[in-house]
């Protein structure tokens, strides 16, 4: 079991330091060359990996190049264009209204607020978040994607599971200019070591200060133990 901290800013530093040694080059990890395929891009990877994002990318960007395109798009053919994405006809109709919003209210460019920008199909918070770091060079919050979520709970940074509540918590205990940075931190040990269904706690760099290890420990892995506050 690892190591029990004075507080979860404690926690936090300590965790944000050891991942910035063990993936000094973690970013995000979708392809794209401009604001529209970002925003697409995220759009797609809802439940999706970003690994089959990237592998139908390439052809849809080179098809469906200005919101114009997306938004005169036959919705069957253009579900079409994305099969093998998950849920592809509804993202498909997502793209489609997507095109519609930006070229009717924002003269065919991503919008670069929070409100504007979760207005889309398809769009929340955590997709907003990600256009705004990537897209605009603005850090409004943390993006909680499945891997932040389970590893925040897992590294008892929050005992929350909405992750709008998650993000909340993470605010409060990360620096803001860490907030971005902290996202890819996550992803890339959530990939790597701390997956969902069989943690290599072994082989963790933040095994020792870690209260949801699984060496000598029968502590749960959704919750982890208490910290003080």
């Amino acid at each position: 079991m690892g190591t029990r901290l004075d507080s979860r800013e404690d926690q936090a530093e300590t965790v944000t330091d050891q991942l910035q040694e063990a993936y000094p080059d973690a970013t995000i990890s979708l392809n794209f060359s401009n604001r529209l395929e970002l925003l697409v891009a995220v759009v797609l990877s809802a439940q999706c990996t970003d690994e089959r994002v990237n592998e139908t990318t390439p052809d849809l960007f080179e098809t469906y190049q200005t919101p114009a395109d997306y938004a005169g798009a036959d919705e069957e053919q253009l579900a079409e264009d994305i099969y093998g994405i998950t849920f592809h006809n509804n993202k498909a109709g997502y793209l489609k209204g997507i095109g519609e919003i930006l070229v009717d209210d924002h003269d065919g460019q991503v919008p670069d607020t929070m409100d504007a920008l979760t207005d889309l199909p398809g769009v929340g918070r955590k997709t907003a978040n990600v256009v705004l770091q990537h897209g605009h060079d603005v850090v409004e919050g943390v993006v909680v994607d499945t891997h932040v979520q389970r590893l925040s709970r897992r590294l008892g940074l929050t005992d929350n599971e909405r992750p709008e509540a998650i993000e909340e918590d993470l605010q409060e205990l990360v620096p803001q200019e860490a907030w971005q940075e902290i996202t890819h931190l996550f992803i890339s040990h959530g990939r790597a070591v701390c997956t969902a269904r069989s943690p290599d706690c072994t082989d963790c760099c933040l095994e020792d200060r870690c209260p949801s290890s699984q060496l000598d420990s029968d502590i749960d892995l959704a919750s982890g133990e208490q910290w003080d506050a």
